[in-house]
């Protein structure tokens, strides 16, 4: 049985410890999580308990929100827009690994209306982040009311928008095969240019769905990525022309990690059908209010009563969806 290595997404940042730290709830840290000796779950190099005492027995202080303008906006079909918005440079270089994330909402609205965003590019010579939206509800409809020249409120930086980062970031010299559909386009950028950046020969399965058209054709063509039209989901299941074209692959190309950019069902069916004969990551699609673990809109409950806060808990997708319950 493969033993499930967890990480939280701040720890050893400058937002650790947090408030999970002051009421027993730190994912990593023993004694802040109710214990009384010093057991850390995963060393990170500085000590959470230690840091936790230095600033006074209290959490660090937590995300800012900023004022910022909105210098593009792009309707690319009546549900989806591109908004490119200026950022102050630290967060922007904050923003550029993979998983990252900002939370959005129209200054006219109170903080309920925070939405969460995955970044689709971060640019540290302009200074600017872009994030494909799709309009759906509330919030969304909200921030589409906003027109270039107008301010927006963001609050950020968050960097746990994918499960699996260590495989992301560590496989090398290899060829990865990422896996997107419909919105899923957009979140898979960071993923892709990273594994680009590695030396990875980038093969990209893409599903459109309901979308007129591939907007991140650009961003392929900068990662030389081969691309693969494909139908992935079909009456519940993965499509067997996606079955097809991932055991192709595996079988040819020696693929050393498999990235699903889309809905948990297809990234489930995905995950069980490669069976572990490759290393996979995911898209985190689970519901976010506050991004700090504490509304416990993330949270997700496992055997054994266990709990996990997925905006801070950082582990493969396999201890995600096994052992889940949804009831």
């Amino acid at each position: 049985m493969k033993y499930e290595i967890i990480d939280c997404i701040d720890s050893g940042t400058e937002y650790c410890p947090c408030k999970l730290a002051e009421t027993g709830d730190c994912i990593l840290c023993s004694q802040l999580s109710g214990k009384c000796f010093c057991d850390c779950t995963n060393w990170k190099g500085t000590c959470i308990y230690q840091e936790y005492f230095w600033n006074g027995s209290k959490a660090k202080e937590g995300r800012k929100t900023y004022r910022s303008k909105i210098i593009k906006k792009k309707v690319l079909s009546k549900d989806v827009i591109l908004l490119t918005i200026l950022l102050p440079h630290n967060i922007v270089r904050d923003l550029l690994p993979p998983g990252s994330f900002v939370f959005l909402r129209n200054p006219s609205c109170d903080i309920l209306h925070n939405v969460p965003i995955s970044i689709m590019e971060s640019d540290i010579t302009e200074n600017t982040i872009t994030v494909a939206i799709e309009i759906k509800g509330i919030k969304t409809k909200k921030i589409d009311e906003l027109n270039e020249g107008e301010n927006i409120m963001v609050k950020a930086p968050f960097w746990n928008g994918d499960f699996g980062l260590k495989h992301i970031l560590e496989e090398k010299e290899g060829t990865s095969l990422i896996i997107a559909r419909a919105i899923g386009q957009a979140p898979m950028i960071p993923v892709m240019k990273k594994l680009y950046s590695n030396g990875n020969k980038i093969i990209v399965v893409l599903d459109k769905a309901n979308y007129e058209e591939i907007f991140i054709e650009k961003y392929l063509n900068e990662c030389n990525a081969e691309v693969i039209l494909c139908n992935t989901f079909q009456d519940g299941e993965i499509s067997e022309e996606l079955k097809n074209i991932i055991d192709e692959k595996i079988k040819d190309n020696n693929i050393n990690l498999i990235h699903v950019s889309a809905a948990d069902i297809l990234i489930i069916k995905t995950m069980n059908y490669i069976k572990g004969r490759v290393p996979l990551s995911c898209s985190n699609n689970a519901k976010m209010s506050c991004g700090e673990g504490i509304c416990g809109a993330c949270t997700a409950r496992f055997k054994g009563h266990k709990v996990k806060r997925l905006c801070k808990l950082q582990t493969d997708p396999e201890f995600i969806f096994e052992g889940r319950r949804f009831i």
